[in-house]
């Protein structure tokens, strides 16, 4: 199936989605988004309005397409799936089986589970690795042989920012002979006809929105807004961000791939990233390509179902409720469903991310993207921005999920 653009639509019963997605641009300052929701396999919102480019005055279009950062983390983990699915990945077999050459310095035992479910201890690399050698891969998957894992694996957990996607990625090339990029467009993009890259083709970058950063907060205001995200006391988010969000922290080395991403060079805006695949953080798409992916996984969508239902339940056990954050004070709990609620490369409806209902899964991106799927409801949700807000409290998306979740009745 050809990429195609679906016209804009809101169906009846489907106002509030509608009329959330038009507040958010007078409330929350949005300049260019899009949202689009399927139900039982057809689109019931595909809506989009404002600028792709705010200083050139140009419009967002029914054909826009925009980075959508760790959302991208979504489209790996269905690949990886579909693979379990199909009986050649195995979630309890050690990497090793796929992936001889991983196990060195400790790694011999990581179950693929564990990947997935980012508790293989390797959310960094030492390094150094460069920009140039990030985009070529291998680079990237040798200093992967190369690492020592943070921590016992399978005994703690801590989200692998960039990692995750060249680990879940290798295992998907050492099974299948190809790249997660190319994978992703063959069995996923292709068949649902999705206007979705990991790996973006030159003669598409004309589409592409041009992003746009909100005002920056300070660390009160993190700390305020994660209060009131996650309902726990101030003494206990303070001593949770000044644990995972100091300059030295594990969390915050994560996103640098051992110095190949660094954020002062602006590289997230050039075409060299765009070109490249990091199956964790640079798909480019639209909104109305994240609800019909997601959609395929919990509903048949034109003739084309991805993953059954026995997957989508095994895929969706929360992992990292039984295991410790890393990097935490020995005295700080943090409950897994007010942090960091993630089953096997997807997190999972909580307080933190209400979604549609108790049962959702999907994967938010930094600058506040998210793509989910509902079995229960059989929803497909997808909604894009180039506002990128990174406050953990920004309310757009929320906003629209429970205007889903009201729709639904």
């Amino acid at each position: 199936m050809e990429h195609t653009t679906s016209p804009e639509c809101v169906e009846p019963g489907w106002g509030k989605v509608a009329d959330v997605f038009h507040a958010n641009f007078e409330g929350d300052g949005e300049i260019g988004a899009a949202c689009s929701v399927y139900v039982g396999g057809r689109p019931v919102i595909n809506l989009w309005r404002g600028l792709a480019d705010r200083e050139a005055n140009l419009p967002w279009r029914a054909d826009t397409v925009i980075q959508v950062a760790s959302t991208t983390k979504g489209a790996t983990a269905i690949c990886a799936h579909l693979l379990v699915q199909r009986g050649l990945l195995d979630l309890d077999a050690p990497v090793t089986r796929y992936w001889p050459e991983f196990g060195a310095n400790g790694k011999e035992h990581i179950k693929v589970r564990w990947l997935l479910s980012h508790q293989a201890g390797l959310p960094i690399v030492d390094g150094p690795l460069t920009f140039a050698e990030a985009c070529a891969w291998d680079p990237v998957i040798r200093a992967l042989e190369a690492q020592r894992p943070l921590w016992t694996p399978g005994t703690e957990h801590v989200y692998h920012a960039v990692t995750y996607g060249f680990l879940v990625g290798e295992l998907v090339r050492r099974i299948t002979g190809k790249s997660l990029g190319t994978f992703f467009a063959e069995e996923v993009a292709r068949p649902l006809g999705l206007s979705a890259w990991i790996g973006l083709p030159e003669e598409h970058e004309q589409r592409v929105s041009k992003l746009h950063y909100a005002a920056p907060f300070s660390v009160p205001e993190l700390i305020a807004g994660m209060v009131q995200l996650t309902g726990l006391d101030e003494d206990t988010v303070t001593a949770w961000v000044n644990a995972l969000y100091s300059p030295d922290s594990v969390q915050m080395k994560a996103g640098s791939l051992g110095g190949a991403l660094d954020n002062t060079t602006d590289y997230f805006t050039t075409r060299a990233w765009r070109a490249a695949e990091f199956p964790a953080a640079n798909m480019v798409a639209d909104a109305h390509s994240l609800a019909r992916m997601y959609a395929a996984t919990v509903s048949e969508v034109d003739g084309t179902r991805l993953l059954n239902p026995a997957t989508v339940e095994q895929m969706s056990v929360v992992h990292t409720d039984k295991t410790r954050m890393h990097g935490l004070p020995p005295e700080l709990n943090i409950p897994a469903d007010r942090s960091f609620y993630m089953s096997l490369g997807f997190m999972r409806a909580a307080r933190i991310m209400p979604l549609s209902g108790p049962g959702a899964f999907g994967h938010p991106g930094s600058g506040g993207s998210i793509g989910f799927g509902d079995p229960d409801a059989e929803v497909g949700f997808g909604y894009v921005t180039n506002l990128w807000n990174f406050r953990p409290d920004d309310p757009r998306a929320v906003k629209l999920a429970t205007a889903v979740r009201a729709c639904l009745g």
